[in-house]
This record gives C-alpha cells, sequence and structure tokens, in this order.
C-alpha cells in the first residue's frame, strides 16, 4: 500500500509532489492530463526556481484501476473536478484511510464526504502558489503554509506533509480560514485572469485596487450572512498582502484561461453569488466576474 496518493498533475499537485518525494515519501499522482501523466513519468517532477532547477521521479496514473491502494489522499483537482476525483478514491483510499481536500472554493469537502464518509474526509487551505510552466513541470510562487481542520485521523498525515519540509497547522475554526481564503480568491483570482497579469502587477493600478477592494468587501459580507467572520483583522490588507507575497505567481485562474481550460469561477466567485442571493446581499463584482471569465473561455481569444 502506497503512503499518499496526489489527485492531480496541476501545479499545486505538482509542487506538493516534489517537495514529498524529494523527502523519501511513498507516493503517486492520479490525474486525467495525459500530457502531465506522461511528462511526470519520463521525466519526474521538474521544479524550476530561478537559476536552480531539480528534479525527482514519481510514479503517475491516468487509470484509477492501475493506483495501488493508498493511506492517504491529497485532493489538488479543480473544483469541477471534484465528484469525479471522489469516485476514483471510492476505488483506492484504505478503508480506514483519509482523503485531505486543499482545493478552491466552496462545496468541495461535502463532494467528497459525500462518496467517501465524513470518517475518510478532511479539509485543509494553503497558502501556497505555484505555477505550472509546462506538463511536469513546476514554479514555486510564493511561500505558504497548510492549516488543515479537526479529524480524527488526520495528525500523521500532518507529520507526513512535516517530513518535507512543508509548514502546517491545525485550526479549530477552518471556516473562518476558508472564507478568508475565498476573500482572496475572488479579490485576485477574476482580475489576474482577466487582465492577463500575475498577482503582483494588480497593485501598480489604482482602478484594479479598487475592483479588488470591492469583490472582496462583497465576499465578506457572504460569509457574515453564512455566520462565518473571517480572520484577520483588515481583510483588504490581506488581499494585498498576498498580492505582494505571490507577485510573481500566475494565479490558476490565469494558467486555466491561457491554458483555454475551464476555471473554478463557479466554485469561487459563483458560489459567493449564489450564496449571496440566498441571504439578500448583493454581489455584482462577483456576479460580473463570473460572465467575464465565462465569456473569455467561450471566444477563446486567449493566448495558449
Amino acid at each position: 500500500m502506497a503512503e499518499l496518493l496526489i489527485l492531480g498533475t496541476g501545479a499545486l499537485a505538482n509542487y506538493f509532489g516534489f517537495q514529498l518525494a524529494e523527502a523519501g515519501v511513498d507516493l503517486s499522482l492520479l490525474g486525467t492530463w495525459q500530457d502531465g501523466v506522461e511528462a511526470l513519468n519520463q521525466h519526474g517532477i521538474r521544479l524550476i526556481n530561478g537559476e536552480l532547477e531539480k528534479s525527482c521521479r514519481v510514479q503517475a496514473y491516468s487509470n484509477p484501476d492501475q493506483v495501488p491502494p493508498a493511506r492517504f489522499a491529497l485532493v489538488l483537482v479543480k473544483s469541477w473536478q471534484t465528484e469525479r476525483a471522489a469516485e476514483q478514491l471510492r476505488k483506492v483510499l484504505a478503508p480506514d484511510g483519509l482523503a485531505l481536500t486543499l482545493q478552491n472554493g466552496l462545496g468541495n469537502r461535502e463532494t467528497l464526504s459525500r462518496l467517501l464518509g465524513e470518517e475518510r474526509t478532511s479539509q485543509g487551505v494553503t497558502t501556497t502558489g505555484a505555477t505550472l510552466l509546462g506538463p511536469g513541470t513546476v514554479r514555486p510562487g510564493g511561500a505558504g503554509e497548510i492549516t488543515l481542520g479537526t479529524h480524527p485521523r488526520v495528525q500523521p498525515l500532518i507529520e507526513l506533509l512535516r517530513t518535507a519540509g512543508l509548514e502546517v497547522h491545525s485550526s479549530e475554526d477552518l471556516p473562518a480560514l476558508i472564507w478568508q481564503k475565498l476573500v482572496i480568491n475572488c479579490a485576485i483570482n477574476p482580475l489576474t485572469a482577466l487582465l492577463q497579469i500575475p498577482n503582483g502587477k494588480l497593485l501598480e493600478s489604482r482602478a484594479a485596487l479598487a475592483v479588488m477592494t470591492a469583490a472582496a468587501e462583497e465576499t465578506r459580507q457572504v460569509a457574515l450572512a453564512e455566520g462565518v467572520v473571517p480572520q484577520g483583522d483588515d481583510l483588504h490588507e490581506a488581499v494585498r498582502r498576498v498580492a505582494r507575497k505571490t507577485a510573481e505567481n500566475r494565479s490558476s485562474m490565469l494558467q486555466d484561461v491561457r491554458r483555454g481550460a475551464p476555471t473554478e469561477i463557479d466554485a469561487i466567485c459563483g458560489e459567493v453569488v449564489r450564496r449571496g442571493a440566498r441571504h439578500g446581499v448583493l454581489t455584482p463584482v462577483n456576479q460580473l466576474f463570473v460572465h467575464l471569465i465565462k465569456a473569455l473561455i467561450a471566444t477563446k481569444e486567449i493566448s495558449v
């Protein structure tokens, strides 16, 4: 039985996979991107950070029937792929195993729990950034950490992640952190995808800052209506701080748009709009982001 299975072959899957495999963790990756799977099996994960380039051998699969059973699973697929990932995990996750989602957006844990059971599902958030440079090739996008919610089976997984030098914490108030990250994602990701710029460039425009602030405030108001108080004294400053810390990073949504791939706009801004409507909270900026990102993908007038 393998120690860890990573669901996904994108930027974070490659970054975390590299860190864990280099530390000697027995892991494999499962994805649907055939070019990514082939590159991983032929050349391993390549990590490029400035002048530094390193590689680490891993085993990747596209067929879940070939994946060896795993004690733990790290779910890093896009939100729209969560249900399929959960179906795959039903076949390979140990009966006493645990799947951890670090995905963006809302609703992923609920989807996993519905198919795997609460006892085999946990959730966390990460502020780690990474940019996928090509199949199996990743560039770190800024220092980050992982924060996990409480779960009776999670401690061995925390220790496993820490063996790779990853900064891992636990929290009794994970919903507050999830909404804090959602505020940041809603403010940064769609705008970087629409403007085709890395995160830090947003800070150079007063107009962009105004839109970021409006999206963040809408999301914060929906969180409050949901009965959640996002952590942080000043979420607007938190948005700017993340943009500064990940200045060179290209958001996951920008990477998706450039590849002409489906985005997570529905699980991020779309979920804010839906929950806002339920509570009578207006969310015009998030709604506009949903329409514009979908229009951008539909026109296919994108450099890929």
